[in-house]
């Protein structure tokens, strides 16, 4: 590893430079700076190697079965499904639980919108993005590609 740029230079852009992410003045300034500081210079090719390695490097995909995250058979299909259904099933009685403490407790009422309020959001917002994800599931092209 090359040593520290003296003037503070930001080297996230010497990243940057490399990915050609730059814009048109981002990427003169990483050329002036370059020609002027060693240390940036030396970081840049660098990073310039470990980026043409890691290119250059074969990727050797992993068999098909490795990617299927279905159930292997009807015991785990199952299993699964029943695991589900109790775990859904546990969410909605202590919901109901809390609820049902929340209403009978002799706190005042700012306490308890409090309290309800702090739950309520979060749940409000996953209830959100499941019901998003339960109508895209529909209309997605890509649920049955496996790989």
């Amino acid at each position: 590893m090359t040593d520290r740029c003296p003037t503070g230079f930001d080297e996230a852009l010497l990243s940057g430079c490399l990915d050609g992410e730059l814009t048109q003045v981002e990427a003169e300034r990483v050329r002036f700076h370059l020609a002027d500081c060693a240390a940036c210079r030396g970081l840049y090719e660098e990073l310039r190697r470990v980026r043409e390695a890691s290119r250059s490097t074969p990727f050797q995909p992993p068999p098909d079965d490795q990617w299927d995250e279905r159930p292997r058979g009807p015991l785990s299909l199952v299993a699964r499904r029943v695991g589900w259904v109790m775990v859904v099933a546990w969410l909605i009685a202590n919901a109901a639980f809390a609820s049902w403490q929340l209403a009978t407790a002799p706190e005042g009422l700012w306490v308890k919108l409090l309290i309800f309020s702090c739950v309520a959001g979060p749940a409000l917002l996953l209830l959100s993005v499941l019901v998003d994800r339960l109508r895209t599931l529909k209309t997605d092209r890509y649920r049955r590609v496996l790989k």
